[in-house]
């Protein structure tokens, strides 16, 4: 019987990371399709590419309304 050292974790969380869509995120901040993409080119909101589709991971939604928020109580 050999001894095996412990996995080493994964860099990522254990749960997978839910990703949105451009029509998702549209509908959730009540903004049309350019108001989008410019927040995206603008790298205002995070996104990634996978192929063609774009993604943007909830957390970067969240962390964009938060600041938002924040600059809007500033």
């Amino acid at each position: 019987m050999t001894a095996h050292a412990p996995a080493a974790p994964h860099p990522w969380p254990s749960t997978p990371e839910e990703l949105l869509t451009v029509p998702q995120v549209m509908a959730r901040l009540q903004l049309g399709r350019s108001a989008v993409y410019d927040l995206l080119r603008t790298r205002q909101l995070a996104s990634i590419t996978l192929g063609r589709a774009r993604r943007i991971p909830a957390h970067a939604l969240t962390d964009f309304i938060r600041t938002r928020l924040d600059q809007e109580a500033a």
